[in-house]
C-alpha cells in the first residue's frame, strides 16, 4: 500500500501542475483576444445589454449615430425619424435623454432605452409606410407614438394609449414641442387614456402595433386589431421576458417568433401598476 501511495502522490501532484499551466495559458488567450469596448456589443446580443454609457453623448444626432454604428439602426428611414424625433423633448427635467439606458417618467413607468425603441422601428418599419395605421400600446412620453406618426404621415394613423392620465397629457405637451406636432394638430396623430391591453377599436386594423411593457400573455383584442399582412412587436413573459414578433397572416392565421431576450415593466392595470406591482 505505502509503495502504491509514493507512485500516486508524485502523479497527482504532476497533474496538479499541468493544469494550473493550462489555467494560466487560457487567462492569458482571454485577456489578449477579449473583444475591444467598440465590438463588445452585437445586436444579436440580448436587449437587456447596455449599447453605452455616460454623458459623452449629448446631442440627438450623436445618438443616432451610435445606434448606426453598433448596427441597430440599418435603414435611412429609422435613421431620419429618430433624428427629426428629439428624444431630449420626451424625458423628465434632468434626465440624459441621449445615453443608452431606460429611464423612469413617473408612476412606475419608463421610457425605453435608444437602442429599443430603434430596434422595435426597425422590426416595424415595412408596416410605418405612409397611409397605414399604428398604435402604440403604453405610450408613455409619446416619444416613439410621434415616430410612428412621421412615418405614417399625414394620410395615415398613429394612435397612442396610455391609461395614467398625467402621461397622457405629458405625452400631448411632448409632441406638441416636436416634429409631430402639425400631425397631432390635423388629427392624424393622437393619444388617449385607456387600458392598452384593450387596444383602441375606433381605428382598427393596426398595420403596426407596439407594446411597451410586458404582458404575461398576448392580449387577443391586440391580435384581433392586428390588420392581416400586419405585425406586432411585444414583449412576454413575467421574471423571463422575450420581445414576439408577432405577424398575422392573409388568412388571419397567427405566426410567432422570439426576437431577443429583454426586461420591460409589466403590461398590467393603473391600480396594479400604481401600487408598484
Amino acid at each position: 500500500m505505502k509503495e502504491v501511495n509514493k507512485r500516486i502522490f508524485p502523479v497527482a501532484a504532476s497533474l496538479r501542475t499541468f493544469l494550473s499551466l493550462i489555467l494560466i495559458r487560457v487567462v492569458l488567450t482571454a485577456k489578449i483576444t477579449a473583444p475591444t469596448p467598440s465590438t463588445q456589443f452585437s445586436p444579436s446580443l440580448s436587449r437587456m445589454e447596455q449599447y453605452w454609457s455616460g454623458s459623452a453623448i449629448n446631442k440627438n444626432k450623436g445618438m443616432v449615430e451610435n445606434l448606426q454604428s453598433y448596427g441597430i439602426i440599418k435603414s435611412r428611414k429609422v435613421a431620419e425619424v429618430l433624428e427629426n424625433i428629439d428624444r431630449g423633448l420626451f424625458v423628465p427635467n434632468g434626465a440624459q435623454p441621449y445615453i443608452d439606458s431606460p429611464m423612469a417618467i413617473g408612476y412606475n413607468a419608463t421610457i425605453s432605452a435608444p437602442h429599443m425603441h430603434a430596434t422595435c422601428l426597425q422590426l416595424l418599419e415595412n408596416y410605418l409606410q405612409p397611409g397605414m395605421h399604428a398604435l402604440d400600446v403604453g405610450s408613455g412620453t409619446g416619444y416613439l407614438t410621434a415616430c410612428f406618426a412621421l412615418m405614417v404621415g399625414p394620410n395615415g394613423r398613429a394612435v397612442g394609449v396610455e391609461h395614467i392620465p398625467e402621461l397622457v397629457s405629458f405625452s400631448i405637451k411632448n409632441i406638441e414641442k416636436s416634429a409631430a406636432a402639425p400631425l397631432l394638430k390635423d388629427g392624424s396623430l393622437s393619444v388617449h387614456e385607456c387600458d392598452g391591453r384593450q387596444g383602441w377599436p375606433e381605428f382598427a386594423p393596426y398595420h403596426a402595433i407596439h407594446v411597451g411593457a410586458a404582458a404575461p400573455e398576448i392580449p387577443q383584442p391586440l391580435i384581433d386589431q392586428l390588420n392581416p399582412g400586419g405585425r406586432m412587436v411585444i414583449p412576454v413573459g413575467n421574471i423571463f421576458q422575450d420581445l414576439k414578433v408577432v405577424d398575422k397572416n392573409s388568412d388571419g392565421s397567427i405566426s410567432i417568433r422570439t426576437e431577443t431576450s429583454v426586461r420591460y415593466v409589466p403590461l398590467t392595470s393603473k391600480e396594479a401598476q400604481l401600487k408598484g406591482e
